[in-house]
């Protein structure tokens, strides 16, 4: 089973990148995560769209489409998700064929802050609402404080913070078998109907 990581900042010594590679050790067995780079999407304008995807959306769409999951780690801005992590849902949403439709998803925040990125979580399931990803609604991680639970590497120091992670990546394994083995009835179903 493989996960694409995908985070909402573009900093180099982002604590939501640094989740994401700290979720690279902590993935269940069985289970493997690469992380996206968004940096190179340009800002969508449809007049671009309509002269084709540029390449970088065209490898984004490619990496969602094989994943069998994908895990979002997003900081809060101004009580919601960045312009940069909106921006790629825009454009690798774009018809036809959607590569959110039925997909796994798993949410993940961090921030200096209290809360931890509760709101940008929140106004992720709505986009996805719209998109019919499937958002894991629990085990929740929202790291609050994270400037004090990584190290000047990016290395996650926080025993409590790890196991919180592995519960979200735990529970999306076990999320993205449940949704597998529906479709698959499905289409067998669906089959069965048309034979």
């Amino acid at each position: 089973m493989h996960f694409l990581g995908i985070s909402g900042s573009l900093r180099r010594q982002s604590l939501n990148t640094a989740a994401l590679r700290a979720c690279i050790k902590l993935v269940p067995p069985g289970v493997t995560l690469s992380l996206a780079d968004i940096s190179a999407i340009p800002l969508y304008n449809e007049e671009i769209r309509e002269q084709g995807l540029p390449a970088p959306v065209m490898t984004l769409r490619d990496q969602i489409m094989k994943a069998d999951a994908i895990l979002i780690a997003t900081p809060e801005y101004n009580y919601s998700m960045p312009g940069v992590l909106k921006n790629a849902i825009d454009w690798a949403s774009r018809p036809p064929s959607q590569p959110f439709e039925g997909k796994p998803i798993a949410l993940i925040s961090a921030s200096p802050g209290g809360f931890g990125g509760a709101r940008a979580q929140y106004h992720l399931r709505q986009v996805f609402i719209y998109l019919n990803g499937l958002i894991l609604n629990r085990p929740e991680a929202m790291i609050s404080a994270a400037h004090t639970k990584f190290d000047a590497q990016g290395e996650l120091t926080d025993s409590a913070t790890a196991d919180q992670l592995r519960s979200v990546l735990t529970g999306l394994a076990d999320w993205t078998r449940l949704v597998q083995a529906g479709q698959s009835a499905g289409q067998t179903a669906a089959g069965k109907v048309q034979s």
